[in-house]
């Protein structure tokens, strides 16, 4: 039965008890015990422990918790903001909280009064995590997939992780995330993601397989979405990037081009860190395959770029002290790619009041829906281990719709996001330039075309399963026409369904690229995902960046 006595008339009466209990013989303490028990209802090892304790001990009053200074609106408040900012740690958040409330207020997320606001603002960094600690979740490792280039490495300088001094933005490390699930063999979908070690701005795209062509490519369409000129690139030891192209290209652009040390991932810490927090985090380890996956990763990479440089704090590396082996790192205020290019001053005024509208103008809340809903709809493409090529075999994706993420009566004209394509015109030219002798290149064929009876079946083949490799066209066509076609023609087949692949990636990126150019589209009065098929012209209204 519970006992009605307080605290403080408990204590009293173990200060009469425990000195008789002390000099008490032990048939007498059993009657003590249990008289005490009685009148207060302590559980009997307890009363035993505080009787057998010294009188100033067991009389001693409890120092009770001091009282919430955060009341439950502020730990509401502070929950929506951390969902806002996509789960980031209390470190990076706490500085971000003056730009991301207001965000919040403005857009409807958040009501709070004075106080509430006074003290979300001054809340700790400590606290913080202590409040959020119920959400935390534990991060996934992943497999590497980088082959190593053979080439060139004499030609192209070693950058470590200690000599990057510059101050200037426009120098970016590169890397390539595969997406292939367990396993590692076929043909399956890659990221490409470049993050700028001025700033962190970060870019990710898309690439269907992973060559020389479609890297340079990439970087082609990179070039129209930055704010600011790309000066240089630091990249690993990949085939994909040591190879005569990529360093004749980086030549006629005037772009500095170095690697990392072999089997040193800390020279490519920078973008390493963006292959865990944006790709493994909001992509996956799943594997993905074949056009529509394509594409539909394309959409969700295209909210993301706006999400993460605009809504995602970091903090970068001021200084670093050693002593015996202890390491000290001091750190400086966490800010977003974009605080700190406005920090830096290289965007012109017109520029920088451009990007600054977007900024006020993206609800971060709705955007992050709708990274939400492009999520959803790539992972139902993601291809099942066990059974089925694809879960989803439809041919329809679902479109980034930036509108969404807009205030209603949102000026179209003004929310313009050409900020780096001038003209229509120019970005439907893609002209890439094949390291050539100066004799220019070669037209005519020196032996007859080997596939020139199947040219026709053979391009239906791939049009049909693009994510097919040079191997298996091969084999089908053994299978076809048997004894006519002998495995020591894979090298052809591979250069030819290279070159498929280029075309079909030229044609699906200048339509992205005109899109990216302008918003011509109505704001809706809520978030929307609209699915649209893929033979959806590029000049289609609905267009966004």
């Amino acid at each position: 039965m519970r006992s009605t006595m307080g605290f403080r008339a408990k204590r009293e009466l173990l200060a009469q008890v425990a000195p008789r209990y002390h000099q008490a013989s032990e048939p007498e303490k059993t009657i003590i015990l249990n008289e005490l028990v009685a009148a207060t209802g302590y559980a009997r090892k307890y009363a035993i422990r505080l009787l057998s304790q010294p009188s100033s001990l067991a009389t001693k009053e409890i120092r009770r918790p001091r009282q919430r200074r955060y009341g439950k609106e502020v730990q509401e408040a502070l929950a929506v903001a951390w969902n806002a900012a996509n789960g980031i740690c209390a470190k990076r958040l706490v500085p971000f909280l003056p730009e991301l409330v207001p965000a919040l207020e403005e857009h409807g997320h958040l009501q709070l009064t004075e106080e509430a606001r006074s003290q979300l603002l001054a809340i700790s960094p400590a606290t913080a995590d202590r409040i959020l600690a119920q959400f935390r979740t534990e991060a996934r490792r992943h497999r590497t997939t980088t082959k190593a280039g053979l080439l060139l490495k004499h030609q192209v300088p070693v950058r470590t992780f200690a000599d990057w001094s510059d101050t200037q933005p426009g120098f970016f490390e590169m890397d390539t995330v595969a997406h292939c699930g367990s396993r590692a063999e076929g043909a399956f979908l890659w990221s490409l993601v470049l993050t700028d070690v001025a700033t962190g701005w970060t870019e990710c795209l898309p690439l269907r397989h992973r060559s020389q062509d479609t890297v340079i490519q990439a970087l082609e369409r990179v070039r129209k979405l930055l704010p600011f000129r790309l000066l240089g690139l630091d990249t690993d030891n990949g085939g994909e990037f040591l190879n005569y192209q990529m360093l004749e290209y980086c030549k006629q652009e005037e772009i500095t081009f170095t690697r990392g040390r072999a089997y040193k991932q800390n020279d490519q810490c920078f973008v390493e860190q963006k292959n865990g927090c944006i790709v493994r985090q909001l992509v996956g380890y799943d594997r993905y395959e074949g056009e529509v996956s394509y594409r539909q990763l394309s959409e969700l990479y295209r909210a993301v770029r706006l999400y993460v440089n605009f809504f995602q704090p970091s903090m970068k590396l001021v200084s670093k002290h050693r002593d015996g082996s202890k390491v000290q790192r001091k750190y400086d205020a966490a800010q977003t790619p974009f605080q700190r290019l406005v920090g830096f001053g290289t965007l012109t005024e017109e520029r920088s009041q451009h990007w600054n509208h977007v900024f006020h103008a993206l609800d971060p809340v709705r955007l992050l829906q709708q990274i939400q809903s492009l999520q959803d709809a790539l992972w139902r493409h993601a291809v099942q281990e066990s059974s089925i090529p694809h879960a989803d075999t439809s041919t329809q994706h679902v479109r980034f719709d930036l509108a969404a993420c807009l205030p209603p009566g949102t000026d179209n004209d003004e929310m313009s996001l050409s900020s780096t394509v001038e003209t229509t015109a120019k970005v439907q030219k893609r002209k890439y330039r094949r390291t050539q002798k100066s004799r220019g290149p070669r037209t005519y064929r020196t032996h007859p075309d080997p596939f020139e009876a199947v040219a026709a079946e053979l391009h239906q083949w791939f049009l049909d399963a693009p994510e097919r490799t040079a191997k298996s066209l091969l084999q089908k066509l053994q299978e076809h026409y048997p004894g006519r076609y002998p495995d020591n023609l894979l090298r052809t087949m591979q250069r030819r369904v290279r070159t498929w692949r280029s075309q079909m990636l030229l044609e699906f990126d200048d339509g992205l690229a005109h899109e990216d150019a302008q918003l011509n589209t109505s704001l809706p009065p809520s978030l929307r995902a609209v699915p649209l098929t893929d033979t959806r012209p590029a000049s289609d209204p609905d267009t966004e960046t």
